[in-house]
């Protein structure tokens, strides 16, 4: 996997999982759901993703272009 997919990955992970948690134990976690949002879209804008530069840095290889 890739830097890309795996952002990806994790950002929707986490969605479901506070959509879970928000559901089960407490309304309070959608907030977690609202935060990886916000962080998804600002990163569309700046191109700054806090989770893909700690990856890079364990040195997890950038994502490359799609091929059909």
């Amino acid at each position: 996997m890739n830097i890309d997919r795996i952002v990806l990955a994790f950002a929707g992970s986490m969605v479901l999982i506070s959509v879970v948690l928000a559901h089960y134990v407490s309304a309070w976690w959608l907030l977690l759901a609202l935060f990886v949002g916000a962080n998804l879209l600002q990163s569309a804008f700046t191109g700054f993703c806090p989770l893909a530069r700690i990856l890079a840095r364990l040195g997890v290889r950038p994502g490359q272009a799609f091929r059909a």
